[in-house]
Order: C-alpha cells, then structure tokens, then sequence
C-alpha cells in the first residue's frame, strides 16, 4: 500500500474549504476547479509551512481574484441574464454546508467590486477577522474594514428580506413544478408575488425568457403558460434536489438536464424565480 504524500494529504483535507471560498467568489464551478488546480501546483512539494490552512487560503482567493477579469469579460460577452452555475447536491445527500451562499445571494454578489466581493464573502460567510482578511489580501485592516462595510450595506439593500423555511421553501417549489408543467394559469398566478421577478438563463444555447429579467405577475404567469403552449417542452422528470443549499428543482428531459430552477421567497409566495437552462452551466450536474 503507498502512502498518501503529506501535501496531498493536506490539500484534500482542505479542499472542500476552498471550493466553497473561490465558488462564493465566482460563482462558477468550472472556474473554481481551474483555480484550485493552480493552488495545486503552488501547493505541491511545499515544506515547512507553519500554517498550512493560512497559506492555502491566501494562494486560493487570490487566484479568485485574478480570475474575476476573464469572468467579467464573458459576462460582458453573455447573451441574456447570467446566473450563478447552480451546485446541485447528489439525490439523498444528506449533508448540509452551513457554508452554502444562495443563488439569490450570489447573484446580488455579482454587483460588487472583486475586492468587496472577497472580504464580504471571507467574513460575512466563513467568519474571518479583518486582520486575517488583510494578511490574505495584502491590505491594510483599515482598508479590508472599509471594503467590508461598503459590501455589507450594498448586499443588505439588495440581497431578499425573507429567509423562507427549507419545508415552506420545498412545498412552494413543488406547487410552481406542478403549475408550471402542468400549464395551469390560475395555479401559478396564486403562488406568484404580484412583484415577482424572473431570471432565465439560456446564455444563447437553450430556451429562456428573453434577454433581460422580467417582472410582474402577470407578464411572468402569462409568458411561462403562453410559451409552453407555442413551443411546447419535452416530456420532462423532476427531481427536487438541494441547490445551493436551499430546496430547488431539478428538470431532466430523458437523461438530459434541462433546467435547474431555485426560487425566492416572501412567506409563501414567490418574489424571485432563477431559471438556469444554459447546458454549459447544467454539464456538471450529479445525475445520480
């Protein structure tokens, strides 16, 4: 039996950690991996270092950082909303990160500047002092506590108001599945908010609701029935999974994903919807 070097041993240990830190700060799986590939090869064959976890973290958010330009440059580029790529859990995965940033979160992230994006997410969702958040980012604490407060304010006027219950949150999506597949109108104006607002994106590759979100209960109810009636859908399974740790929907046609729908919440009625159909942001979704 051969054994696992110790660099590698400690970079797997602290994996899961740092996908979860460079996801929140690009909202994009495949970056993320890119970005832990090159952490990798600054990691490996490393010694003596006092503390591993510091190190790795540094190495990590800042090549997040510096992958922030070409991901801008794409999103400039993109043809419609651009939506987080969802990270769906595996059917029956029984665990929950407490470390899991929303899609709705991560969409009102994307309005940030990288820099504020870093420090919001290094405190505000894995808890890292100031002072730690400055030796990371090579800034002075004065700077990282002004970038903190300038995110925290920017996110609290923007990100929902409501944290729906996870069960409240799996009926609502059930109920909206069930409107939408079923093409009932009055069902789905009932589980809409009158300012519902919806964000489909099909990045220039699938089926979606135009080029811009679109707002109202009516004008959303009226185009999801209206379109399924002119361009009808395939025949489609549902699967309810956990998308970025809230229940969501997951849409298959055959073996096939077609979308991934997260839904956004005011009691039980639904104030946002996040329709995710772009095939290059569902190729990674776990089937099983």
């Amino acid at each position: 039996m051969t054994d696992v070097p110790r660099d590698t041993e400690v970079f797997v240990e602290h994996r899961e950690l740092l996908f979860s830190i460079v996801y929140s700060m690009l909202g994009s799986v495949a970056d993320t991996e890119d970005v832990l590939q090159e952490t990798w090869l600054a990691w490996s064959g490393r010694t003596g270092i006092e503390n591993p976890r510091a190190y790795l973290v540094r190495i990590a958010v800042n090549a997040a950082l510096a992958r922030r330009t070409s991901i801008n440059k794409r999103k400039e580029e993109y043809y419609g909303p651009w939506l987080p790529e969802p990270v769906v859990e595996a059917s029956g995965d029984p665990v929950e990160r407490a470390e899991a940033v929303s899609l709705a979160l991560l969409v009102v992230l994307e309005t940030l500047t990288p820099l504020e994006r870093a420090v919001f997410v290094l405190h505000e969702v894995f808890g890292y002092a100031h002072t730690e958040i400055a030796e990371i980012l090579d800034r002075s604490p004065a700077a990282v506590r002004q970038h903190a407060h300038r995110a925290r304010e920017h996110v609290q006027a923007r990100r929902p108001r409501f944290q729906a219950d996870p069960q409240v949150r799996q009926q609502v999506t059930e109920r909206f599945i069930s409107a939408v597949v079923g093409g009932d109108l009055n069902a789905l104006m009932e589980v809409l908010a009158p300012d519902v607002t919806m964000w489909a994106d099909g990045g220039g590759k699938a089926r979606a609701a135009g080029l811009n979100p679109v707002q109202g209960r009516d004008k959303i109810a009226r185009l999801i029935i209206g379109d399924a009636d002119r361009r009808p859908i395939p025949a489609l399974n549902v699967q309810y999974r956990t998308v970025n740790g809230d229940p969501s929907a997951l849409l298959l046609s055959g073996d096939t994903p077609f979308a991934v729908i997260v839904l956004d919440l005011a009691g039980d009625q639904v104030t946002g919807i996040y329709a995710v159909t772009n095939p290059d942001k569902l190729a990674r979704v776990d089937l099983k």
